[in-house]
């Protein structure tokens, strides 16, 4: 597709959480910490609310990379490097099985 992404076309994912959860490895996620891990090792974490996207200047991607949210109230955004969004609902991880992240964003909304 030439030309990128526009703010119409980007798309939003849920990730749901049951079964499909996933738990990070070997290290672990603190509450109140959205973390993302790579092959079990924690190679971020973000704490803080924000109306705007926090980049991930390492642009992690997937196989092997899990984005955990322990906060029990706040939802956390994950931004993909297309433009799309996945949600991921409070106490629960998403497991990205290909593709590049780039930013992060969590919000005070209890739900997706």
């Amino acid at each position: 597709m030439a030309g990128g992404v526009s703010v119409a076309a980007q798309t939003t994912a849920v990730a749901a959480p049951g079964p499909a959860t996933v738990k990070a490895a070997a290290d672990t996620c603190a509450y109140p910490y959205v973390c993302l891990f790579k092959n079990g090792v924690r190679i971020g974490q973000f704490q803080d609310v924000t109306s705007t996207w926090q980049n991930l200047p390492s642009r992690p991607s997937g196989p092997g990379l899990v984005v955990q949210n322990t906060r029990h109230d706040d939802v956390a955004y994950i931004r993909w490097s297309g433009g799309a969004t996945t949600c991921i609902p409070p106490n629960s991880s998403f497991t990205v099985s290909g593709g590049t992240l780039t930013g992060i964003r969590i919000s005070s909304a209890a739900t997706c």
